[in-house]
Protein backbone atom coordinates (compact mmCIF):
# COMPACT_ATOMS: atom_id res chain seq x y z
CA UNK A 1 0.00 0.00 0.00
CA UNK A 2 1.39 3.30 -1.08
CA UNK A 3 1.67 5.98 1.58
CA UNK A 4 -0.82 8.55 -0.48
CA UNK A 5 -3.66 5.24 -0.48
CA UNK A 6 -5.45 6.74 2.03
CA UNK A 7 -5.34 10.01 0.83
CA UNK A 8 -6.22 9.05 -2.59
CA UNK A 9 -9.35 7.25 -0.67
CA UNK A 10 -10.87 10.23 0.88
CA UNK A 11 -10.27 12.96 -1.81
CA UNK A 12 -12.10 10.28 -4.28
CA UNK A 13 -14.79 10.23 -1.81
CA UNK A 14 -15.17 13.54 -1.29
CA UNK A 15 -15.19 14.52 -4.56
CA UNK A 16 -18.56 12.29 -5.14
CA UNK A 17 -16.72 9.16 -6.29
CA UNK A 18 -15.65 7.61 -9.22
CA UNK A 19 -18.94 8.75 -11.16
CA UNK A 20 -18.89 12.17 -10.55
CA UNK A 21 -15.33 12.26 -12.11
CA UNK A 22 -15.85 13.59 -15.78
CA UNK A 23 -11.68 13.18 -16.54
CA UNK A 24 -8.99 13.91 -14.06
CA UNK A 25 -5.36 14.77 -14.70
CA UNK A 26 -3.23 17.11 -13.07
CA UNK A 27 0.00 19.59 -13.94
CA UNK A 28 3.35 20.40 -11.96
CA UNK A 29 1.63 21.08 -8.26
CA UNK A 30 -2.55 20.91 -8.58
CA UNK A 31 -4.83 17.91 -9.85
CA UNK A 32 -7.36 19.25 -12.29
CA UNK A 33 -11.29 17.82 -11.92
CA UNK A 34 -14.01 18.08 -14.48
CA UNK A 35 -16.63 16.66 -12.04
CA UNK A 36 -19.93 15.79 -13.58
CA UNK A 37 -21.74 17.57 -10.90
CA UNK A 38 -19.52 19.71 -8.91
CA UNK A 39 -21.92 20.51 -5.83
CA UNK A 40 -21.84 16.60 -4.96
CA UNK A 41 -17.73 18.35 -4.52
CA UNK A 42 -17.62 18.69 -0.49
CA UNK A 43 -14.50 21.41 -0.55
CA UNK A 44 -14.27 21.83 3.02
CA UNK A 45 -13.32 17.93 3.34
CA UNK A 46 -11.43 17.91 0.86
CA UNK A 47 -9.08 20.67 1.89
CA UNK A 48 -9.11 18.67 5.20
CA UNK A 49 -6.94 16.07 3.37
CA UNK A 50 -3.54 15.86 5.20
CA UNK A 51 -1.74 15.97 1.76
CA UNK A 52 -4.03 18.94 -0.15
CA UNK A 53 -2.65 22.72 0.53
CA UNK A 54 -6.17 24.21 -0.58
CA UNK A 55 -8.49 24.53 -3.57
CA UNK A 56 -10.45 26.53 -5.99
CA UNK A 57 -12.58 26.26 -9.26
CA UNK A 58 -11.61 27.93 -12.48
CA UNK A 59 -13.17 27.42 -16.06
CA UNK A 60 -14.42 24.77 -15.52
CA UNK A 61 -12.30 22.66 -13.71
CA UNK A 62 -11.94 21.95 -9.60
CA UNK A 63 -8.35 22.15 -8.56
CA UNK A 64 -6.47 20.63 -5.48
CA UNK A 65 -3.60 21.47 -4.72
CA UNK A 66 -1.40 19.02 -3.68
CA UNK A 67 2.17 20.29 -4.19
CA UNK A 68 5.29 18.87 -5.92
CA UNK A 69 4.72 15.24 -4.84
CA UNK A 70 1.41 15.54 -7.50
CA UNK A 71 2.88 13.20 -10.29
CA UNK A 72 3.36 10.45 -8.07
CA UNK A 73 -0.30 11.37 -5.92
CA UNK A 74 -2.11 11.20 -9.53
CA UNK A 75 -1.21 7.82 -9.99
CA UNK A 76 -2.40 6.36 -7.20
CA UNK A 77 -5.50 8.43 -7.30
CA UNK A 78 -5.42 6.81 -10.96
CA UNK A 79 -5.11 3.20 -9.34
CA UNK A 80 -7.80 4.17 -6.30
CA UNK A 81 -10.64 5.96 -8.50
CA UNK A 82 -9.71 3.99 -11.89
CA UNK A 83 -10.27 7.34 -13.72
CA UNK A 84 -7.38 9.14 -15.42
CA UNK A 85 -5.20 8.63 -18.30
CA UNK A 86 -2.71 10.55 -20.67
CA UNK A 87 -5.83 11.25 -23.34
CA UNK A 88 -7.62 12.42 -19.96
CA UNK A 89 -5.50 15.79 -20.52
CA UNK A 90 -7.26 16.67 -23.73
CA UNK A 91 -10.76 16.02 -22.58
CA UNK A 92 -9.98 17.62 -19.33
CA UNK A 93 -9.09 21.37 -21.57
CA UNK A 94 -11.55 20.67 -24.17
CA UNK A 95 -14.06 20.94 -20.79
CA UNK A 96 -12.49 23.81 -19.21
CA UNK A 97 -12.18 25.94 -22.58
CA UNK A 98 -15.75 25.95 -22.98
CA UNK A 99 -16.58 28.12 -20.11
CA UNK A 100 -13.58 30.18 -21.17
CA UNK A 101 -13.19 33.69 -23.20
CA UNK A 102 -11.04 34.49 -26.35
CA UNK A 103 -8.55 36.16 -24.00
CA UNK A 104 -8.52 32.82 -21.68
CA UNK A 105 -8.40 30.46 -24.64
CA UNK A 106 -5.26 32.50 -26.17
CA UNK A 107 -3.34 32.57 -22.68
CA UNK A 108 -4.32 28.64 -22.70
CA UNK A 109 -2.84 28.28 -25.23
CA UNK A 110 0.52 30.05 -24.47
CA UNK A 111 0.21 27.52 -21.10
CA UNK A 112 -0.12 24.58 -23.03
CA UNK A 113 2.84 25.48 -25.49
CA UNK A 114 5.21 26.70 -22.23
CA UNK A 115 4.72 24.69 -19.71
CA UNK A 116 6.31 21.44 -20.92
CA UNK A 117 9.24 23.49 -21.95
CA UNK A 118 9.64 25.31 -18.15
CA UNK A 119 12.30 22.11 -16.88
CA UNK A 120 14.86 22.70 -19.43
CA UNK A 121 13.98 26.83 -19.02
CA UNK A 122 14.46 26.26 -15.53
CA UNK A 123 17.99 24.05 -16.07
CA UNK A 124 19.09 26.33 -18.83
CA UNK A 125 19.00 29.50 -16.34
CA UNK A 126 20.56 27.34 -13.74
CA UNK A 127 23.66 27.01 -16.16
CA UNK A 128 23.68 30.36 -17.51
CA UNK A 129 23.55 31.30 -13.49
CA UNK A 130 26.67 28.58 -12.50
CA UNK A 131 28.59 30.34 -15.55
CA UNK A 132 28.09 33.77 -14.24
CA UNK A 133 29.79 32.53 -10.99
CA UNK A 134 32.71 30.88 -12.03
CA UNK A 135 32.89 32.68 -15.32
CA UNK A 136 32.24 36.54 -14.59
CA UNK A 137 32.78 36.79 -10.75
CA UNK A 138 36.41 38.41 -9.76
CA UNK A 139 36.34 36.46 -6.60
CA UNK A 140 40.41 34.93 -6.84
CA UNK A 141 43.51 37.02 -5.99
CA UNK A 142 42.18 39.66 -4.20
CA UNK A 143 39.07 40.23 -6.99
CA UNK A 144 41.83 40.31 -9.83
CA UNK A 145 40.59 37.19 -11.35
CA UNK A 146 37.88 34.82 -12.02
CA UNK A 147 38.08 31.01 -11.35
CA UNK A 148 37.51 30.40 -15.41
CA UNK A 149 41.10 32.75 -15.18
CA UNK A 150 42.68 30.50 -13.09
CA UNK A 151 41.70 26.98 -13.47
CA UNK A 152 42.05 25.33 -16.86
CA UNK A 153 39.39 22.75 -14.90
CA UNK A 154 36.92 25.39 -14.35
CA UNK A 155 37.69 26.59 -17.73
CA UNK A 156 36.56 23.50 -19.35
CA UNK A 157 33.41 23.42 -16.97
CA UNK A 158 32.30 26.92 -18.50
CA UNK A 159 33.10 26.20 -21.85
CA UNK A 160 31.34 22.67 -21.21
CA UNK A 161 28.21 24.10 -19.78
CA UNK A 162 27.24 26.49 -23.06
CA UNK A 163 26.42 23.28 -25.06
CA UNK A 164 23.50 22.27 -22.97
CA UNK A 165 22.82 26.29 -22.48
CA UNK A 166 22.79 26.77 -26.21
CA UNK A 167 20.54 23.83 -26.75
CA UNK A 168 18.42 25.48 -24.18
CA UNK A 169 18.10 28.85 -25.73
CA UNK A 170 19.36 29.22 -28.95
CA UNK A 171 17.56 26.24 -30.17
CA UNK A 172 14.81 27.36 -28.23
CA UNK A 173 12.05 26.98 -31.85
CA UNK A 174 12.65 23.25 -32.16
CA UNK A 175 11.08 22.75 -28.69
CA UNK A 176 8.19 25.21 -29.26
CA UNK A 177 7.11 23.52 -32.49
CA UNK A 178 7.73 20.26 -30.12
CA UNK A 179 5.27 21.44 -28.02
CA UNK A 180 2.36 22.78 -30.53
CA UNK A 181 2.44 19.66 -32.45
CA UNK A 182 2.05 17.67 -29.19
CA UNK A 183 -0.90 20.08 -27.53
CA UNK A 184 -2.69 19.69 -31.36
CA UNK A 185 -2.72 16.26 -31.21
CA UNK A 186 -0.32 16.26 -34.51
CA UNK A 187 2.92 14.36 -35.50
CA UNK A 188 5.56 15.39 -33.38
CA UNK A 189 8.52 14.55 -35.03
CA UNK A 190 7.57 16.75 -37.83
CA UNK A 191 7.32 19.59 -34.98
CA UNK A 192 10.31 18.86 -34.52
CA UNK A 193 11.79 18.80 -37.94
CA UNK A 194 9.95 22.04 -38.27
CA UNK A 195 11.84 23.22 -35.37
CA UNK A 196 15.43 22.37 -36.43
CA UNK A 197 14.68 24.30 -40.16
CA UNK A 198 14.36 27.31 -38.12
CA UNK A 199 17.35 27.35 -36.69
CA UNK A 200 19.79 24.78 -39.05
CA UNK A 201 23.24 25.54 -39.08
CA UNK A 202 23.10 26.28 -42.77
CA UNK A 203 20.90 29.68 -41.58
CA UNK A 204 22.50 33.01 -41.11
CA UNK A 205 22.56 32.84 -37.18
CA UNK A 206 20.34 35.49 -36.05
CA UNK A 207 22.81 37.13 -33.65
CA UNK A 208 25.15 37.86 -36.73
CA UNK A 209 22.01 39.32 -38.73
CA UNK A 210 22.60 43.05 -37.90
CA UNK A 211 26.37 42.32 -38.74
CA UNK A 212 26.15 40.30 -41.52
CA UNK A 213 28.04 42.15 -44.91
CA UNK A 214 26.07 39.59 -46.97
CA UNK A 215 23.00 37.55 -46.06
CA UNK A 216 23.06 34.38 -48.09
CA UNK A 217 19.41 33.35 -50.11
CA UNK A 218 17.89 30.53 -52.06
CA UNK A 219 17.38 31.73 -55.08
CA UNK A 220 14.38 30.25 -57.42
CA UNK A 221 14.79 32.04 -60.32
CA UNK A 222 11.91 34.11 -60.33
CA UNK A 223 12.99 34.73 -56.25
CA UNK A 224 15.00 34.87 -53.67
CA UNK A 225 14.86 34.16 -49.73
CA UNK A 226 16.95 35.59 -47.31
CA UNK A 227 18.28 32.02 -45.00
CA UNK A 228 17.87 33.70 -41.94
CA UNK A 229 17.36 31.47 -38.82
CA UNK A 230 15.71 32.26 -35.90
CA UNK A 231 17.38 31.23 -33.18
CA UNK A 232 16.24 32.44 -29.51
CA UNK A 233 13.23 33.79 -31.49
CA UNK A 234 9.56 32.50 -30.10
CA UNK A 235 6.93 34.09 -32.04
CA UNK A 236 8.35 32.78 -35.59
CA UNK A 237 8.79 29.48 -33.54
CA UNK A 238 4.73 30.01 -32.36
CA UNK A 239 3.32 31.15 -36.16
CA UNK A 240 5.15 28.13 -37.48
CA UNK A 241 4.03 25.29 -35.19
CA UNK A 242 0.56 26.37 -35.74
CA UNK A 243 0.90 26.74 -39.78
CA UNK A 244 1.85 22.82 -39.53
CA UNK A 245 -0.37 21.84 -37.58
CA UNK A 246 -3.84 23.38 -39.03
CA UNK A 247 -1.54 22.05 -42.64
CA UNK A 248 -1.77 18.35 -40.84
CA UNK A 249 -5.03 18.61 -39.17
CA UNK A 250 -6.29 19.67 -42.67
CA UNK A 251 -4.98 17.50 -45.30
CA UNK A 252 -5.50 14.15 -42.43
CA UNK A 253 -9.72 15.16 -43.56
CA UNK A 254 -9.03 14.87 -47.14
CA UNK A 255 -6.65 12.45 -47.43
CA UNK A 256 -7.58 8.85 -47.63
CA UNK A 257 -5.53 7.05 -44.77
CA UNK A 258 -4.86 4.30 -47.14
CA UNK A 259 -1.59 7.06 -48.36
CA UNK A 260 -2.08 9.64 -45.38
CA UNK A 261 1.06 8.02 -43.79
CA UNK A 262 3.11 9.41 -47.38
CA UNK A 263 1.39 12.21 -48.35
CA UNK A 264 -0.14 14.18 -45.11
CA UNK A 265 3.46 14.82 -43.81
CA UNK A 266 4.85 15.85 -47.29
CA UNK A 267 2.24 18.27 -47.85
CA UNK A 268 2.04 19.47 -44.59
CA UNK A 269 6.07 19.98 -43.90
CA UNK A 270 7.44 21.77 -47.25
CA UNK A 271 4.60 24.04 -47.51
CA UNK A 272 4.84 24.77 -44.14
CA UNK A 273 8.90 25.51 -43.85
CA UNK A 274 8.35 27.50 -46.79
CA UNK A 275 5.64 29.48 -45.29
CA UNK A 276 7.96 30.05 -41.99
CA UNK A 277 10.88 31.29 -44.04
CA UNK A 278 8.88 33.13 -46.48
CA UNK A 279 6.36 35.14 -44.63
CA UNK A 280 5.90 33.69 -40.86
CA UNK A 281 9.63 34.31 -40.11
CA UNK A 282 9.81 37.96 -40.93
CA UNK A 283 7.21 38.98 -39.73
CA UNK A 284 7.17 37.06 -36.39
CA UNK A 285 10.59 38.61 -35.59
CA UNK A 286 8.81 41.97 -36.22
CA UNK A 287 6.15 41.67 -33.56
CA UNK A 288 8.48 40.19 -31.28
CA UNK A 289 11.49 42.70 -31.69
CA UNK A 290 7.59 45.17 -31.18
CA UNK A 291 6.79 43.65 -27.83
CA UNK A 292 10.17 43.10 -26.36
CA UNK A 293 10.79 46.52 -27.26
CA UNK A 294 8.11 48.48 -25.52
CA UNK A 295 8.10 46.13 -22.53
CA UNK A 296 12.15 47.30 -22.98
CA UNK A 297 11.29 50.75 -22.95
CA UNK A 298 8.57 51.01 -20.60
CA UNK A 299 10.83 49.54 -17.37
CA UNK A 300 13.53 51.43 -17.98
CA UNK A 301 11.50 54.97 -19.14
CA UNK A 302 11.14 57.65 -16.48
CA UNK A 303 7.74 55.94 -15.56
CA UNK A 304 9.48 52.57 -15.16
CA UNK A 305 9.02 52.55 -11.72
CA UNK A 306 5.54 52.88 -11.91
CA UNK A 307 5.25 49.51 -14.35
CA UNK A 308 7.11 47.77 -12.11
CA UNK A 309 4.80 48.99 -9.01
CA UNK A 310 2.17 47.40 -10.94
CA UNK A 311 3.55 44.26 -12.00
CA UNK A 312 4.81 43.48 -9.00
CA UNK A 313 1.58 44.12 -6.75
CA UNK A 314 -0.22 42.13 -9.37
CA UNK A 315 1.60 39.31 -10.47
CA UNK A 316 0.06 37.11 -7.73
CA UNK A 317 -3.37 37.73 -9.01
CA UNK A 318 -1.94 36.73 -12.16
CA UNK A 319 -0.54 33.30 -11.46
CA UNK A 320 -4.21 32.54 -9.94
CA UNK A 321 -5.88 33.55 -13.41
CA UNK A 322 -3.06 31.77 -15.69
CA UNK A 323 -2.27 35.36 -17.17
CA UNK A 324 1.06 34.81 -15.63
CA UNK A 325 2.22 32.39 -18.54
CA UNK A 326 2.29 35.28 -21.02
CA UNK A 327 5.38 36.63 -18.91
CA UNK A 328 7.13 33.92 -20.57
CA UNK A 329 7.15 34.36 -24.13
CA UNK A 330 7.90 37.75 -23.61
CA UNK A 331 10.68 37.07 -21.00
CA UNK A 332 12.08 34.96 -23.63
CA UNK A 333 11.66 37.67 -26.52
CA UNK A 334 13.89 40.38 -24.39
CA UNK A 335 16.29 37.70 -23.73
CA UNK A 336 17.01 37.17 -28.20
CA UNK A 337 16.69 40.74 -28.24
CA UNK A 338 18.58 42.32 -25.40
CA UNK A 339 20.76 39.74 -24.02
CA UNK A 340 18.52 39.51 -20.76
CA UNK A 341 15.77 40.56 -19.23
CA UNK A 342 14.31 43.03 -16.96
CA UNK A 343 11.13 41.34 -16.72
CA UNK A 344 11.73 38.09 -15.09
CA UNK A 345 13.62 39.11 -11.67
CA UNK A 346 10.32 40.80 -10.70
CA UNK A 347 8.70 37.49 -10.89
CA UNK A 348 11.26 35.71 -9.05
CA UNK A 349 10.73 38.44 -6.23
CA UNK A 350 7.04 38.39 -6.45
CA UNK A 351 7.77 34.07 -5.62
CA UNK A 352 9.96 35.86 -2.77
CA UNK A 353 7.45 37.69 -1.35
CA UNK A 354 4.43 35.15 -1.31
CA UNK A 355 6.86 32.68 0.69
CA UNK A 356 7.63 35.15 3.14
CA UNK A 357 4.26 36.17 3.93
CA UNK A 358 3.93 32.32 4.72
CA UNK A 359 6.84 32.23 6.73
CA UNK A 360 5.33 34.58 8.60
CA UNK A 361 1.80 32.68 9.48
CA UNK A 362 4.04 30.13 10.13
CA UNK A 363 5.51 32.40 13.09
CA UNK A 364 1.81 33.37 14.00
CA UNK A 365 0.66 29.83 14.48
CA UNK A 366 3.89 28.22 15.62
CA UNK A 367 1.53 25.83 18.21
CA UNK A 368 -0.77 25.06 15.58
CA UNK A 369 0.52 21.89 14.44
CA UNK A 370 -1.77 20.66 11.60
CA UNK A 371 -1.00 24.30 10.43
CA UNK A 372 2.72 23.56 10.08
CA UNK A 373 2.57 20.75 8.34
CA UNK A 374 1.18 22.63 5.51
CA UNK A 375 2.79 25.61 5.99
CA UNK A 376 6.63 24.69 5.97
CA UNK A 377 6.58 22.69 3.01
CA UNK A 378 4.57 25.27 1.09
CA UNK A 379 7.19 28.36 2.34
CA UNK A 380 9.50 25.80 1.42
CA UNK A 381 8.39 25.13 -2.23
CA UNK A 382 7.89 28.97 -2.84
CA UNK A 383 11.26 30.40 -2.26
CA UNK A 384 12.42 27.21 -4.76
CA UNK A 385 10.04 29.29 -7.17
CA UNK A 386 6.59 26.72 -6.59
CA UNK A 387 3.88 29.10 -5.61
CA UNK A 388 0.46 27.20 -5.30
CA UNK A 389 0.80 25.40 -2.57
CA UNK A 390 2.00 28.55 -0.52
CA UNK A 391 -0.87 30.23 -2.25
CA UNK A 392 -3.59 28.65 -1.82
CA UNK A 393 -2.88 26.69 0.83
CA UNK A 394 -2.35 29.66 3.39
CA UNK A 395 -2.23 33.19 1.99
CA UNK A 396 -5.35 33.63 -0.24
CA UNK A 397 -7.46 31.17 2.96
CA UNK A 398 -6.18 34.05 5.40
CA UNK A 399 -5.94 36.96 2.20
CA UNK A 400 -4.32 39.21 4.68
CA UNK A 401 -1.05 37.64 3.99
CA UNK A 402 -1.79 37.15 0.46
CA UNK A 403 -2.03 40.96 0.30
CA UNK A 404 1.08 41.82 2.25
CA UNK A 405 3.15 39.49 0.08
CA UNK A 406 1.85 41.97 -2.69
CA UNK A 407 3.34 45.00 -1.47
CA UNK A 408 5.98 43.70 -0.37
CA UNK A 409 6.28 42.24 -4.18
CA UNK A 410 5.55 45.59 -5.21
CA UNK A 411 8.41 47.61 -3.38
CA UNK A 412 10.90 45.29 -4.39
CA UNK A 413 10.07 45.44 -7.90
CA UNK A 414 10.93 49.10 -7.90
CA UNK A 415 14.30 48.59 -6.37
CA UNK A 416 15.60 45.72 -9.08
CA UNK A 417 13.69 48.00 -11.94
CA UNK A 418 14.76 51.41 -10.67
CA UNK A 419 18.50 50.13 -10.44
CA UNK A 420 18.62 48.22 -13.73
CA UNK A 421 18.77 44.96 -12.80
CA UNK A 422 18.57 42.34 -15.33
CA UNK A 423 19.00 38.53 -15.79
CA UNK A 424 20.73 36.33 -18.13
CA UNK A 425 17.25 34.26 -18.25
CA UNK A 426 14.65 32.88 -16.88
CA UNK A 427 15.84 30.53 -13.67
CA UNK A 428 14.31 29.09 -10.44
CA UNK A 429 11.51 31.51 -9.87
CA UNK A 430 12.46 32.26 -5.82
CA UNK A 431 16.00 33.13 -3.82
CA UNK A 432 18.22 30.39 -6.07
CA UNK A 433 17.28 33.16 -8.70
CA UNK A 434 19.72 35.23 -8.01
CA UNK A 435 21.99 32.91 -9.88
CA UNK A 436 19.99 34.34 -13.02
CA UNK A 437 20.96 37.52 -12.58
CA UNK A 438 23.49 39.49 -14.29
CA UNK A 439 26.63 39.71 -11.94
CA UNK A 440 26.90 43.45 -12.26
CA UNK A 441 23.32 43.32 -10.43
CA UNK A 442 23.45 40.98 -8.31
CA UNK A 443 24.03 42.69 -5.18
CA UNK A 444 21.35 45.25 -5.78
CA UNK A 445 18.93 41.95 -6.66
CA UNK A 446 20.11 40.68 -3.18
CA UNK A 447 18.87 43.77 -1.68
CA UNK A 448 15.45 43.58 -3.45
CA UNK A 449 15.33 39.99 -2.33
CA UNK A 450 15.59 41.08 1.23
CA UNK A 451 13.09 43.86 1.11
CA UNK A 452 10.40 40.93 -0.69
CA UNK A 453 11.40 39.15 2.40
CA UNK A 454 11.34 41.33 5.25
CA UNK A 455 8.41 43.65 4.33
CA UNK A 456 6.30 40.87 3.92
CA UNK A 457 7.13 38.93 6.66
CA UNK A 458 6.33 42.16 9.12
CA UNK A 459 3.29 43.40 7.14
CA UNK A 460 1.69 40.02 7.45
CA UNK A 461 2.14 40.24 11.33
CA UNK A 462 0.84 43.87 11.54
CA UNK A 463 -2.17 43.22 9.46
CA UNK A 464 -2.48 39.52 11.64
CA UNK A 465 -3.82 42.23 15.08
CA UNK A 466 -6.03 44.23 12.90
CA UNK A 467 -9.46 44.02 11.93
CA UNK A 468 -8.90 42.26 8.59
CA UNK A 469 -6.94 39.51 10.59
CA UNK A 470 -9.18 38.90 13.04
CA UNK A 471 -12.16 38.19 10.22
CA UNK A 472 -9.78 35.93 8.58
CA UNK A 473 -8.91 33.61 11.93
CA UNK A 474 -12.97 33.92 12.77
CA UNK A 475 -14.28 33.16 9.35
CA UNK A 476 -12.12 29.89 9.58
CA UNK A 477 -12.86 29.56 12.63
CA UNK A 478 -9.26 29.28 13.90
CA UNK A 479 -7.72 30.69 17.86
CA UNK A 480 -4.62 31.78 17.59
CA UNK A 481 -2.76 31.47 20.44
Amino acid sequence: MSKYTDSAKDLLEHVGGSDNISVVTHCATRMRFVLKDPKQADVKKVEEIDIVKGTFTQAGQFQVIIGNEVSTFYNEFSKVSGVGDTASKDDAKVAAKQNMNVLQRMIAHLADIFTPLIPALVVGGLILGFRNVIGEIKMIDDGTKTLVEISQFWAGVHAFLWLIGEAIFHFLPVGITWAISRKMGTTQILGIVLGITLVSPQLLNAYGVAGAQEIPVWDFGFAQVQMIGYQAQVIPAILAGFVLAYLELGLRKVIPNVISMIFVPFFALIPAVLIAHVVLGPIGWTIGSWISDVVYTGLTSAFGWLFAAVFGFAYAPLVITGLHHMSNAIDLQLMSEFGGTNLWPMIALSNIAQGSAVVAMIFLNRKDEKEQQVSVPAAISCYLGVTEPAMFGINLKYLFPFLAAMIGSAVAAVISVASGVMANSIGVGGIPGILSIQVQDMLTFAIAMLVAIVIPFLLTIVLSKTKMGVNAYQRLGKVRS
